[in-house]
């Protein structure tokens, strides 16, 4: 299909300037023909479809047809208009400003730690958004992810997409490997599709080349260069880059681990460490300098050859199974029977959820500086007291971290923490006492309650439930 002019109408729309002109599709600026405004601006995408193109060219249309409808959120392009398949085929869809991270790459490259760590934060919890509706998006790459000025993360081009309540016109067509070879995840490259983990590996990937400037496994163009990763992982980030620090490659490594069950079981929980990199708990992983040797590489591969893949749950279901549960301790003033109880009701919480993240936060005044005090020295009681509680938990199979927020208000502190970290359960104390003031005043824990955006489990002691702090 040839470009289509500038200036030209179609169903309603004016064909503005070409915006991309890629093997897959063209993607045009349009507006309203009538002149009505567009609540926000417009892009067309328009399929190719000449003589020598693929099949899946237009079966990739398809997919984001089917899908794009029916996604929501800040991460996600608004969908506007389809185009006649028989006729001309098009999506019309919302246009964002902003950089790809392939831009990124390309032209600001190094970046800092504090820069992967905001751009991975934002990609993870992008992707989160996007498993939470049951899809995966599957074709990860720097080219579809486009970074708002404000920080927000744009996941762009479904059309290699799943989604757990829509046919999977992909696999319909008993491919295999479909993706793209330099991103693509182990399970992938056998058939595999479905598994939000493989979208781990792509953050991955990408947070890789990000850090590096490199592919972690090339380019590869054989089925027999793709299979490598189901066995093989790359060279250490901090072999290519000294100054790295530990707890990035931690992450990035464990994003590429060829057993997606190795992996982050969440791209909440890769969102999760690299906005606490203070809270990463550091093994082998990020300490190495040195590749994998050939040794250990033949050890897998004869893992990987016997190895049966399935998809995991629905990605939704996934993300419950191994949710950031979230325990508001009181910074002072609680009694034993207080603290007991949260303990009890965090170990009911986590169960056995193996893989469930636990975050303890306790919310403290301002610090009083004065003589023999410091603002360090009270964050620091503050961590040591919530540790202190912890050890009375079985973690086993649990990672936990533990954070301390100062703030006046701190039904508020913790709603945005919940918030901004994806916490999917929230266990605090219930207020107890003067409960007919109650329905005048609302406490801290029916403030969470009310506004929470996860569910809220509020625990009753037989003693008086102390304030988490003065307010």
């Amino acid at each position: 299909m040839k470009l289509l002019e500038d200036g030209a109408e179609l169903d309603g729309f004016v064909v503005r300037e070409c915006l991309h002109a890629g093997g897959m599709a063209h993607i045009y600026r349009v507006d309203y023909a009538n002149g009505r405004q567009a609540p926000f601006p417009m892009a067309m995408k328009v399929p190719r479809m000449a003589d020598g193109d693929g099949a899946e060219n237009i079966v990739s249309f398809e997919v984001e047809l089917q899908l794009l409808p029916v996604l929501r959120g800040p991460h996600i392009p608004r969908f506007v208009a389809a185009g006649d398949v028989g006729v001309v085929p098009y999506i019309v869809m919302e246009y964002f400003d902003g950089r790809t991270l392939q831009a990124i790459i390309d032209q600001d490259l190094p970046l800092t730690p504090d820069q992967l760590r905001t751009l991975g934060a934002a990609l993870a919890s992008a992707v989160h958004a996007l498993h939470l509706q049951n899809a995966c998006h599957l074709d990860l790459k720097p080219a579809n992810v486009i970074m708002q000025p404000d920080g927000n993360a744009v996941l762009i081009d479904f059309g290699l997409a799943w989604h757990a309540l829509y046919p999977d016109l992909l696999a319909e067509e008993l491919r295999k490997a479909v993706g793209s070879p330099a991103w693509i995840a182990p399970e992938q490259v056998v058939g595999v599709r479905g598994d939000p983990r493989s979208d781990v590996f792509a953050i991955g990937v990408i947070l890789y080349e990000l850090a590096t400037g490199r592919l972690p496994f090339g380019a590869p163009e054989t089925q027999g260069g793709l299979r490598q990763r189901l066995w093989a992982d790359p060279v250490p980030p901090r072999a290519r880059r000294p100054d790295l620090p530990t707890w990035l490659q931690e992450v990035i490594l464990r994003c590429l681990q060829p057993e997606a069950a190795k992996r982050y079981s969440s791209a909440a929980h890769v969102a999760f460490d690299l906005q606490h990199p203070d809270q990463v708990s550091i093994t082998a992983l990020g300490e190495r300098t040195r590749p994998t040797s050939f040794g250990e590489h033949m050890k897998r591969w004869f893992k990987a050859a016997g190895m049966q893949y399935q998809p995991s749950p629905l990605p939704a279901r996934e993300v419950e199974e191994v949710p950031i549960v979230m325990v508001a301790v009181p910074s002072r003033g609680a009694t034993d029977a207080t603290l007991y109880s949260l303990r009890q009701a965090v170990q009911r919480s986590l169960g056995t959820r193996s893989g469930a993240r636990l975050a303890c936060v306790t919310v403290i005044d301002a610090p009083v500086t004065g003589p023999g005090s410091s603002e360090t020295e009270q964050h620091r009681q503050a961590s040591g007291a919530l540790q202190q509680w912890a050890r009375g938990l079985d973690l086993d199979g649990h990672q936990a971290s533990f954070h301390v927020i100062e703030s006046g208000d701190v039904a508020q502190a913790l709603l945005r923490y919940a918030e901004g970290n994806h916490v999917s359960l929230i266990v605090m104390g219930a207020a107890t006492h003067g409960l007919q003031l109650q329905r005048f005043v609302a406490t801290v824990p029916v403030k969470v309650a009310m506004a929470a955006p996860c569910t809220v489990i509020l625990v009753k002691q037989s003693l008086p439930f102390e304030r988490l702090a003065t307010t």
